[in-house]
């Protein structure tokens, strides 16, 4: 086949944008000569079937590639997200010639690919080289701020911009609505306040808008907002569902779930969602109802199974759950994780671990989470160390699992491992200085635990830690200690007032403890686990 015949280019084109991928490559295969225009579609083609692997390979083919080609290769290497992508767009960037430079669509592609590389002070340096910015630049810069939680530094440029499109204010609303701010909430009011009344029709601004509203806990803005919308698109459902989950209100997710004629997986998604937070009968009920009723092509979404399975065991229906994820074709981490944790819950920690055995992938943090937690449960030294050997060393260093490890040897009494885990950490934070102040207090030692009480830093002090270190004092019936930490605590909650209590009532103390909780029962109501 010749390829520069007009009929056999048309058809290799068509072959590309259709999405057929197999047919081009055999056409581009057997061509005899091929142009930079024909590789430049073939690249296009992998880059937009989700093949960039593919389209970096092929590019190393050509000789002497134009803009579009390097562009093209920019946004493939910022598809994938490597650090072999980000060296190929340096080495590339560094080779091209200094004409191309001018090129606004591929600087911005190039911005873009270093930014999604995670490569941001590049990205800083370069943008701040260019002379004549054009708006997409901004773009590239504000949502790969975004992308490496710098939100901020978006914001911040954003105010540079003197005319914003309606991309440019789209990114912003998702900016403010990554920070969950007051100054971001009031940000979000005020350019939507000044922005044009074309750009109200703009639905995934409003999608943008409805979404930094609710991250932003104004929830009565998001309802107004949302009311007023004439033509409502699925993501607006979704923005106003999630936001709902996330201010705790659920039951106005589900109301508006029944308002959709057309939900899509995501919503089904989120709808399994809001029954999970309500761990209620109700829940259950309408969970299992609308898993009946969905299209059967949704249940190969391993996203929507898990958040199904995960509804089915925050409302108490571990025996359905199961009977789902055993017939199930392609069981994903997350449904492991989401069974492991209903068994834990259950207080079955062998199904947890037998869950475990069967799993081929096991190096997962979410998986040696709730694994250890099984562990810990069971308290059998000699088990929880074969497995624990297992744990990879970089898993070993996360936040979560250290954690966890501190309370499991705790648990089981062996405080040299627990000593042993902390120490090696540089930065404990709130929640592994609970940890090891709960495993001193549960085994006797509550000099110890007041001891590292003594070295948090106040910013990390929070209710959890007033809990462990007085539960501690209790065991270890250092009264005196307690009274002294509980008068020094500025907030004093109900499970604070709880803990002191059962504290004084150990030590036999029974009329203080009764005039603390007649104290709290003066400006609150009476609380049922004071009196247990």
């Amino acid at each position: 086949m010749k390829f520069y015949d007009q009929l056999s280019l048309i058809i290799f084109l068509t072959k590309v944008q259709c999405g057929d991928v197999n047919q081009a490559e055999f056409l581009f295969n057997t061509s005899s000569k091929k142009t930079v225009t024909i590789y430049g579609a073939m690249l296009k083609g992998y880059f937009e079937n989700n093949q960039s692997n593919k389209a970096i390979h092929l590019f190393h083919e050509i000789k002497k590639p134009n803009e579009i080609i390097i562009t093209i290769l920019f946004n493939a290497c910022a598809n994938l997200k490597t650090n072999e992508g980000l060296n190929l767009v340096k080495e590339v960037y560094k080779e091209m010639p200094k004409r191309f430079q001018s090129n606004p669509y591929l600087l911005t592609s190039l911005l873009d690919a270093f930014m999604k590389c995670g490569d941001v002070p590049n990205a800083e340096l370069l943008f701040d080289k260019i002379p004549n910015k054009v708006l997409s630049m901004y773009g590239a810069m504000m949502k790969g701020y975004i992308e490496n939680n710098q939100a901020n530094k978006a914001i911040h440029l954003f105010h540079e911009i003197k005319k914003p499109n309606e991309i440019i204010i789209t990114i912003l609303f998702n900016a403010c609505a990554n920070l969950k701010t007051n100054e971001g909430l009031n940000l979000v009011k005020e350019v939507y306040k000044e922005m044009p009344k074309s750009f109200q029709s703009n639905p995934y601004l409003l999608t943008s808008l409805l979404d930094a509203f609710m991250k932003c806990g104004d929830v009565s803005n998001a309802e107004l907002l949302f009311d007023k919308i004439p033509n409502k698109i699925l993501q607006m459902y979704g923005a106003m569902m999630k936001g709902f989950i996330e201010n705790n209100q659920a039951n106005k997710a589900i109301d508006l779930f029944h308002k959709i004629k057309d939900p899509n997986d995501v919503i089904f998604i989120l709808l399994f969602n809001s029954c999970a937070q309500l761990g209620s009968d109700e829940g259950l009920n309408l969970t299992k109802k609308v898993s009946k009723t969905i299209p059967k092509s949704f249940y190969s979404n391993v996203r929507l199974l898990t958040s199904l399975l995960d509804a089915l065991v925050k409302c108490n229906d571990l025996t359905y759950a199961q009977s789902l994820f055993d017939a199930s074709i392609k069981n994903d981490v997350g449904m492991y994780a989401v069974m492991m944790n209903g068994y834990n819950k259950e207080n079955d920690p062998l199904k947890t671990l037998n869950l475990f055995y069967q799993m081929k992938d096991k190096n997962h943090s979410i998986i040696y989470l709730h694994v250890i937690k099984a562990l810990s449960q069971i308290g059998d030294y000699k088990l929880s160390q074969s497995i624990i050997e297992l744990i990879p060393n970089d898993l070993l260093n996360n936040n979560q699992i250290q954690t966890v490890l501190i309370d499991m040897w705790g648990k089981s009494g062996s405080i040299d491992k627990v000593k042993e885990i902390f120490d090696k950490i540089s930065q404990p934070d709130q929640y592994q200085y609970a940890a090891i102040i709960n495993a001193y207090g549960l085994n006797g030692m509550g000099i110890q635990a007041i001891e590292i009480y003594r070295q948090i830093s106040l910013d990390l002090i929070d209710e959890i830690t007033h809990i462990c270190i007085l539960n501690a004092c209790s065991h270890s019936g250092l009264v005196l200690e307690a009274r002294s930490i509980f008068e020094n605590i500025q907030i004093k909650t109900v499970s604070i007032y709880t803990t002191m209590i059962d504290c004084l009532s150990r030590a036999s103390l029974f009329q203080e403890a009764q005039n603390l909780q007649e104290e709290y029962e003066r400006s609150h109501p009476p609380s049922l686990p004071m009196y247990s």
